[in-house]
């Protein structure tokens, strides 16, 4: 599977009013918001996608484990924001994991597909869809958190 690369242009406005704050850490914080607000779009998307596939028949609901969760990076400097669904994608742990939706690890086979069955996505087009609206949140709301930060100085 490839990533995802987005290039943002027009910044220099932005770098400016990040200067001014000169506090990485609440920085750090306000990019955080923003990320998880503008992927918030994606596990919506996700979500409905799921619905369409889920058999209705079961009591595994896969859609009801989509979530976004903060990531981890090595580099200090990087926010890293998933979206994903709760309980993974395990093969060797015998106890199904305690979501709220269920038992759901067989996902990656209907996402990816075997050899026995074709991939039915509803993970990766939910991204690829909405990449605009995502970048348009994320810039909303992390240009108006720091215009809230800028203005308690």
């Amino acid at each position: 599977m490839a990533g995802v690369e987005v290039e943002i242009t027009g910044l220099d406005d932005v770098v400016n009013r990040l200067q001014r704050l000169a506090n990485p850490r609440r920085t750090k914080s306000i990019a955080r918001k923003a990320a998880r607000q503008a992927m918030n779009i994606v596990r919506d998307a996700a979500r409905s996608n799921a619905k369409a596939i889920d058999d209705p028949d079961t009591t595994e609901k896969i859609w009801k484990n989509i979530s976004v969760a903060a990531g981890k990076s090595k580099n200090k400097d990087v926010i890293v924001m998933r979206v994903g669904i709760r309980g993974g994608a395990s093969y060797s742990n015998p106890t199904p994991p305690n979501t709220s939706g269920g038992d759901t690890r067989y996902w990656r086979f209907l996402e990816i597909g075997t050899s026995n069955m074709p991939a039915t996505p509803f993970m990766r087009p939910a991204l690829a869809s909405n990449i605009q609206q995502v970048t348009n949140k994320f810039s909303e709301v992390f240009n108006a958190e720091l215009d809230k930060e800028l203005a308690n100085l």
